[in-house]
């Protein structure tokens, strides 16, 4: 079972930027689909961006050309690179792990889930 641990969020103005990351426990970390989610407060979890074992890269239409998921297997991290960064980019952000299923956009298709980071953009 592999645990994953983000790190990386805070608090920053609107055009801002910052880097989140996902660190795996293990070496099987380079097996795994990955996905970042978030959740604002009282709505639901939402897909941000996915990537593949192969490097096949997913985004939610909210994020694409602002935000870039990418991996390091060598390092067992997955990151999310975010940019011009909007008040409604605020909420919990997760990183998740599948080893199955095609729907990356689907929370309940991953098995394993960090704790999650808070990112706060403020105008």
């Amino acid at each position: 079972q592999v645990q994953l641990v983000e790190s990386g969020g805070g608090a920053v103005q609107v055009g801002g930027s910052l880097r989140l990351s996902c660190a795996a426990s293990d070496g099987t970390f380079s097996s795994y689909h990955m996905g970042w989610f978030r959740q604002a407060p009282g709505k639901e979890r939402e897909f941000v961006a996915a990537i593949r074992r192969e490097g096949n890269t997913y985004y939610a239409d909210s994020v694409k050309g602002r935000f870039a998921i990418f991996r390091d297997n060598a390092k067992n991290t997955l990151y999310l690179q975010m940019n011009s960064l909007k008040p409604e980019d605020t909420a919990l952000y997760y990183c998740a792990a599948r080893y199955y299923g095609a729907d990356y956009a689907r929370p309940g298709q991953y098995d394993y889930w960090g704790q999650g980071t808070q990112v706060t953009v403020s105008s």
